[in-house]
């Protein structure tokens, strides 16, 4: 049986951590796949270490172009030691961010060159890109009021609020691109509700998984 790649994506606050727990108890009882759940960056020992190098808030030298450096050493080593793995055996991988962040986040966000992130996208993935992409949409202030609730913010969760609209307009943009396969979910509702729109949206595609 053929593994399954399904990205999760969305602005900080958008709940994707949660969605991600209450999808993969679902699919667990009703697929016949053993789910696999991760993240980026943090997926690998050597990615807990990165992540924590550009999450923690008292850092604020790292250049734009080497975070985008790191977020592809992060993905590389992803790949190679869960990802690629758990599709080979048949696995559904369950990925809390992957390369539409890249695009949204240090493309749109940090405004380097497109066609720049792209290529460190390419060369980290090879090519390997998500069966479906899930894009929690969350308007951005209400998404960081959530952060504030929670706590202690990252360095990303502190950043301007225009760096957190250009990256709400980087995934407007990749999903009017990507209709097919980058599925908008409006994250503006009880929790409940969002899971079972999620969880309508991957029945209709894991049928037509199944006919292909």
């Amino acid at each position: 049986m053929k593994g399954r790649l399904i990205v999760w994506e969305g602005v900080e606050g958008s709940g994707k951590t949660t969605q991600v727990a209450a999808i993969a108890e679902w699919l667990q009882s009703t697929q016949s796949q053993e789910v696999v759940t991760t993240r980026e960056p943090g997926g690998t020992a050597l990615g807990k270490h990165l992540r924590n190098l550009l999450l923690k808030e008292e850092i604020h030298t790292i250049h734009d172009k080497t975070e985008l450096c790191l977020y592809a050493a992060d993905r590389i080593q992803h790949l190679e030691e869960v990802i690629k793995p758990a599709l080979a055996q048949g696995k559904i991988v369950l990925c809390d961010r992957f390369t539409a962040s890249s695009i949204a986040y240090q493309c749109y966000g940090r405004g380097l060159d497109y066609s720049l992130v792209e290529q460190f996208n390419q060369i980290a993935t090879n090519g390997l890109g998500p069966d479906l992409t899930i894009w929690l949409k969350l308007d951005v202030r209400i998404g960081l009021q959530r952060v504030k609730l929670r706590g202690e913010s990252d360095r990303f969760e502190k950043a301007a609020l225009e760096f957190h609209q250009r990256v709400h307009q980087g995934y407007q943009d990749i999903a009017l691109r990507q209709p097919q396969t980058f599925i908008t979910i409006e994250a503006n509702q009880p929790q409940a509700l969002v899971t079972q729109a999620i969880q309508q949206a991957l029945s209709k595609h894991f049928q037509e998984f199944d006919e292909t």
